[in-house]
């Protein structure tokens, strides 16, 4: 059965910016598990070999949803270019857990476009780097999500800030730039992006919020991540109470893949993480439970 795809459907998030979705699956008339996917840092829906993620996972037989978080700096019109570079310096972390809050909520209304497609009562987050922090987040905080992977995610947001002298001359300033590497744009970060992290610090605590667990977590990093250290997949692993840990050697922080990523196969790395995580959807949460279970016996 071919893989049905809807691309750059708008929904309306809280923060007066579109929030800007794909579905890909099997239009079986099934109830499928739906897999969310959240992007990382000056990242986006379509970026390199995500959408060969949605159609691996959607073969497999899951409802696959990634989105463009609303402050991410793309527009509806150009969802791949930095083109909207104010809103990106308004973005913040509370915004990306509205955003992803929004989608679940969306595909969760009995009146879903596609409700005949999917099963409310299992859904699964996968962030990548920063999108992997918002996850663990959300996954903390809403009880319909039952199975949680991340890519090369962050385990601290405070940490990531600058300090001192850089930081005064921020607050002083009001705004900082980081170059995107990819085009040469500078983008611009508005202090209230600090401010507000500040001011919801505790919401926004990665080691908290992954003690809080009960659902199954499977952590996959690349041994030769220069941009997430390996330790935070390490901090990940020993907090999250159900967890499974991938060490993908000599990956980087984007398992191999580029922008843009023009073919049908992805590279071996990606691949095998692609394939661990399948096996991990494909157990059933009490299952990975009783494997836990029964490592923790072992090893005692």
């Amino acid at each position: 059965m071919e893989i049905t795809k809807r691309t750059n459907l708008q929904i309306e998030g809280k923060h007066n910016k579109p929030i800007l979705i794909d579905l890909i699956f099997k239009e079986d008339k099934k109830p499928k598990p739906i897999v969310i996917f959240c992007h990382g840092y000056k990242g986006f829906k379509d970026w390199g070999a995500w959408e060969n993620m949605g159609k691996f996972y959607a073969e497999k037989g899951y409802f696959f949803i990634k989105f463009n978080f609303s402050h991410n700096g793309t527009t509806p019109d150009n969802p791949t270019e930095f083109l909207n570079i104010e809103g990106f310096g308004d973005n913040n972390y509370i915004k990306e857990l509205d955003d992803l809050q929004s989608v679940i909520d969306w595909v969760s209304t009995p009146d879903f476009q596609e409700a005949q497609q999917i099963d409310v009562k299992n859904i699964t987050l996968i962030g990548h780097s920063r999108g992997g922090g918002i996850a663990i987040l959300k996954a903390a905080e809403e009880k319909r999500v039952d199975k949680l992977i991340t890519l090369a995610s962050v385990s601290d947001f405070g940490s990531r800030f600058p300090k001192e002298k850089e930081l005064e001359a921020w607050e002083k300033k009001g705004v900082s730039y980081i170059t995107n590497t990819r085009t040469g744009q500078q983008l611009p970060h508005h202090y209230q992006f600090y401010k507000n992290f500040k001011e919801n610090k505790e919401r926004l605590n990665i080691q908290k919020a992954t003690k809080k667990l009960d659902i199954p977590h499977f952590i996959a990093h690349g041994s030769n991540d220069t941009s997430v250290s390996i330790a935070d997949a390490g901090n990940l692993f020993e907090w999250s109470e159900i967890s499974k840990l991938l060490l993908v050697e000599n990956a980087d922080h984007v398992f191999g893949i580029s922008h843009p990523w023009n073919k049908e196969e992805v590279t071996k790395e990606f691949q095998h993480v692609l394939n661990r995580t399948a096996e991990f959807l494909d157990a059933s949460v009490q299952e990975l439970k009783d494997e836990y279970i029964d490592n923790e016996e072992a090893d005692s």
